[in-house]
């Protein structure tokens, strides 16, 4: 998972699960909202169950944020919106652009703290990584964010928020019928999804509706560390891609690279992704296994894989480790890479080998947290400055 920053430091376990702090404004935030939240809100305010599905696609489908410029809804109502309702994003904190054309955003919340969110682009379409916390329990010793503790879950509105700002910086609405930019999210950010699920489902069951973002569960993918119980529920309440951190072969040591093996050792993490219900040779599960030199990435390593998962549809992602300050480990030599990947080709597995993008803004997979600790005032004005210059631009030529 990707390691974004917060500029809070680990709280108490009576403070990990809080809800976010919520805004001086009193107005009630819709985003995040199920559909049948916002039609009792509505009921509520005296309008008919139709508004719900016309004010969904005015948020969801087309991004407005004004409510004087939804037009197809009666004035009055408008008002009444605007006095009692926002609409509302995270707030951008810093942006940058890598000359690989990856983007990262630290978004702020109301109550200062702060995540990560990435866009990995392709040719034609790309991913949207999304944090689902704000910190991580369960210190994976490769890992940034392990370093830091639990701050707090992120809400559903906050997760939905990320992607929405997303495609607030690239201009993608309203939501495209056919080819689009952002066209994948990866639940891969800041977090464990599967301790946050509540939140996430409802973000995700947001995102998937047809008549709003409308991205498909085929194009979200969730990684998860290996929560077994809660897999069994993600396959039966969302039916999204799966995609295990995995990262050993032996109990021994994935007990010390993902401690929550010692809970839910591997005979019994294997035998739920035997289980998860969406899991077919056309919709593989993704085992994601980052190479850490001398320690899983021998000839034998490749090999006892291959023994593990017969029987379960799935490819591999061998991510190069990233160093970050203090790590305990190095990047396998790119030869012992490549030799990795042809043992698991030549069984029949596809396993590629992760290009790290956005390293020079420090958006690669494990350099998220370093990103943010990094003279982050000169980093936001450097960001403020280039987003002076480019709405100069943009006027002297409109």
């Amino acid at each position: 998972m990707t390691q974004p920053q917060t500029q809070s430091q680990t709280q108490s376990p009576a403070q990990n699960n809080r809800p976010a702090a919520k805004s001086r404004d009193k107005r009630t935030d819709l985003v995040g909202l199920s559909r049948n939240e916002l039609g009792e809100l509505l009921k509520d305010m005296g309008e008919p169950a139709f508004r719900t599905k016309q004010l969904w696609h005015w948020i969801y489908h087309r991004g407005e944020t004004d409510f004087a410029k939804m037009t197809t809804i009666a004035k009055s109502m408008r008002e009444t919106l605007s006095e009692q309702c926002v609409i509302r994003r995270p707030e951008i904190s810093l942006e940058q652009t890598s000359r690989d054309k990856a983007r990262k955003w630290l978004f702020a919340f109301p109550d200062g703290n702060e995540a990560e969110t990435v866009f990995i682009p392709e040719d034609d379409r790309g991913a949207v990584c999304i944090s689902c916390q704000v910190g991580c329990s369960l210190t994976c010793t490769f890992c940034h964010t392990g370093t830091m503790g639990l701050v707090r879950n992120l809400s559903a509105g906050e997760i939905v928020g990320q992607f929405m700002a997303a495609r607030d910086s690239y201009g993608e609405w309203p939501s495209p019928s056919g080819t689009r930019l952002l066209s994948n999210i990866v639940m891969m950010g800041m977090g464990e999804p599967l301790i946050n699920f509540d939140n996430v489902s409802k973000a995700l069951k947001i995102i998937m509706d047809g008549e709003g973002i409308a991205i498909s569960k085929r194009r979200i993918t969730l990684s998860t560390s290996g929560l077994v119980p809660m897999m069994d529920r993600c396959g039966s309440e969302l039916g999204v891609n799966l995609a295990v951190s995995l990262h050993a072969v032996t109990d021994q040591l994935r007990d010390v690279l993902v401690p929550i093996n010692k809970k839910y050792p591997l005979k019994e993490l294997l035998a739920a992704c035997r289980r998860y219900p969406s899991a077919n040779n056309a919709r593989r599960i993704t085992f994601e296994y980052v190479m850490l030199r001398g320690i899983n990435d021998s000839p034998a390593d490749a090999r006892e894989l291959l023994r593990m998962v017969k029987g379960i549809p799935v490819k591999f992602n061998l991510i190069p480790f990233n160093p970050w300050p203090g790590a305990p480990y190095q990047c396998s030599h790119a030869d012992d890479i490549k030799r990795f990947s042809e043992i698991l080709n030549d069984g029949g597995f596809s396993a590629p080998i992760r290009v790290p993008r956005g390293r020079d803004i420090l958006a690669a997979c494990g350099q998220l947290k370093s990103a943010s600790t990094r003279d982050l005032d000169r980093l936001r004005a450097e960001s403020q400055q280039r987003k002076a210059a480019r709405e100069t631009q943009h006027a002297s030529t409109s």
